[in-house]
């Protein structure tokens, strides 16, 4: 788990590299993508593209 949280990007993923304590992520920017290469029409069509998986 990464120390270095960022208050203002809030996240949930426990198995991404970059997520923090109390639902947070390290990173300082994250870049969301869609994941059906079309345009976005609901949130399930997006994600965090910044997203790493953990070692373990």
């Amino acid at each position: 788990m990464n120390d270095q949280m960022n208050h203002s990007v809030k996240c949930s993923v426990e198995s991404c590299t970059h997520h923090c304590a109390h639902d947070h992520c390290a990173l300082n920017e994250i870049k969301v993508g869609c994941s059906c290469g079309a345009p976005a029409k609901s949130c399930d069509s997006t994600e965090c593209a910044s997203f790493q998986l953990r070692a373990r």
